[in-house]
């Protein structure tokens, strides 16, 4: 088997950033947000709960985080979950123009081969949930979409959506027929209505249950020449690139410190409601300076106080030796209720559901 560094030198099988947790723009929202209102949704009822404003979806300025998007995500799975192949659908609407730059650059590459190189490079400037493996072997090119860390109650959608958007810009991008020569999906079946929708996006019936979601194309694919192919364009589209993931992963930096101070006040008899003056304080910065800085990072203080709480929340009840209530108190929660409620958001199930899970699979 040969990995994705046969695609480009130096290039590994796996996308620059190994988790979905990345920050990102608006536009996949503003999408959303659109879809939801043609099928009778309110955008307000779309965005509820994501502290994402209209205005600010759809401006294109704005930067997110991803708990953000999946926060829209559920609302949106919650309201039209009913509709067949709800996240193939979603996934169609995506173009290259939804990427912005990033779109431009794939557009412009040589041949495909560059495309998937370039797309790999920048991941963190997609809007996807699930991250993708390249390989090639026997002539075929492997993708395989990794879903473990999304949150069990949206990762079918997030996983239809995805590929079906990934095979949407491959049709975009080149000139011959595109069809999957096999593709398989970790999900159940979906209702016999729901496979022609497969057939149509895919050009291939998939098969469902599997241990992976895996598809395979024809390798000859990956040499074909682009029909809008611009060596200068890219190489400026690729400055623009680097520039705006390197502001990113920079800016995380700051919101990597504030976790880490989180998870150790965590520890603390304080607890992590000690507040935002006393990680400021730590950092030696104002309140108004974290505030601000976090905000340029796409995320805010509660944001990542409820990463910490819901990491915390994970490890206290795997040990098995504390009751929902007491993990509760220990996260700074005045009442259980309140905890069980932030643990369904934050995984599809409540507390004691997972904690049932982990013994069960342990």
């Amino acid at each position: 088997m040969v990995t994705h560094s046969d695609l480009a030198p130096g290039v590994e099988g796996k996308p620059a950033v190994e988790a979905w947790t990345f920050p990102r723009g608006s536009a996949s929202v503003a999408l959303m947000a659109r879809f939801a209102a043609e099928h009778g949704v309110p955008v307000d009822d779309v965005l509820q709960g994501s502290g994402i404003t209209a205005s600010a979806a759809s401006d294109p300025a704005t930067q997110i985080d991803a708990h953000q998007e999946l926060a829209v995500v559920r609302n949106l799975v919650g309201a039209l979950g009913h509709r067949p192949a709800l996240g193939l659908e979603v996934g169609r609407r995506y173009r290259l123009s939804t990427f912005g730059i990033f779109g431009f650059a794939c557009l412009s590459s040589q041949t495909l081969r560059d495309a998937i190189t370039f797309a790999l490079r920048y991941w963190d400037l997609s809007f996807a949930f699930a991250i993708p493996v390249v390989e090639i072997a026997d002539g075929k090119l492997r993708l395989e979409l990794r879903d473990g860390d999304v949150p069990e109650d949206v990762r079918r959608f997030a996983v239809e959506r995805d590929l079906a958007a990934i095979f949407t810009v491959l049709r975009e991008l080149l000139t011959v027929p595109v069809g999957l020569l096999s593709q398989r999906f970790r999900f159940p079946p979906p209702q016999a209505k729901e496979l022609p929708a497969y057939e149509d996006v895919f050009g291939v019936r998939p098969t469902f249950g599997a241990a992976d979601n895996v598809g395979y194309l024809d390798g000859a694919l990956l040499d074909h020449p682009l029909p809008k192919a611009d060596p200068q364009t890219v190489a400026e589209c690729e400055a623009a690139c680097r520039e705006l993931v390197a502001r990113k992963r920079t800016r995380t930096g700051l919101s990597q410190q504030v976790r880490a101070r989180l998870l150790r006040l965590g520890a603390l008899e304080s607890g992590i409601d000690a507040g935002m003056e006393a990680v400021a304080r730590d950092l030696h910065i104002s309140v108004r300076t974290l505030r601000r800085r976090l905000s340029e990072d796409g995320t805010s203080y509660r944001e990542l106080r409820d990463e910490v709480r819901e990491a915390l929340a994970e490890e206290l009840l795997a040990t098995g030796a504390l009751s929902v209530s007491d993990v509760a108190i220990r996260l700074g929660y005045a009442e259980a209720t309140s905890f069980i409620a932030a643990f369904r958001r934050w995984k599809g199930v409540t507390p004691a559901a997972y904690a049932r899970r982990l013994r069960a699979s342990g």
